[in-house]
């Protein structure tokens, strides 16, 4: 990206997806899609979170075009947008596992 405006507005979009992501509640509905869709009530069920906590987190998920919903009736079905946002996630995992050995190691020296 050789325009400085542009390359400035797909950062300022890099960062705002990642404050999307920056929420515990939201990186555990992520891994709960990782292998497929699932409803609503699943969702609570599986992360004892309230209903109402979870659509709050849905929804800056799908404003952010990470998830999709569908409706079946009077369920509501939830889908990773992209299924390459958990590779992503995967590869930050490997660099905090690291960073976290890394500071035991320190720790263990001093």
């Amino acid at each position: 990206m050789s325009d400085p405006g542009r390359r400035d507005e797909f950062y300022a979009l890099h960062a705002h997806l990642c404050r999307a992501l920056a929420h515990p509640t939201r990186l555990l509905i992520i891994e709960e899609l990782r292998d497929g869709p699932r409803a609503v009530g699943e969702l609570v069920e599986r992360l004892g979170h309230r209903q109402s906590n979870l659509s709050q987190h849905l929804a800056i998920l799908r404003e952010q075009r990470l998830v999709t919903a569908r409706r079946e009736g009077s369920t509501v079905y939830y889908a990773l947008r992209d299924p390459r946002v958990t590779q992503a996630f995967d590869l930050l995992r490997e660099v905090l596992r690291q960073v976290l050995r890394e500071g035991e190691r320190l720790a263990v020296a001093n």
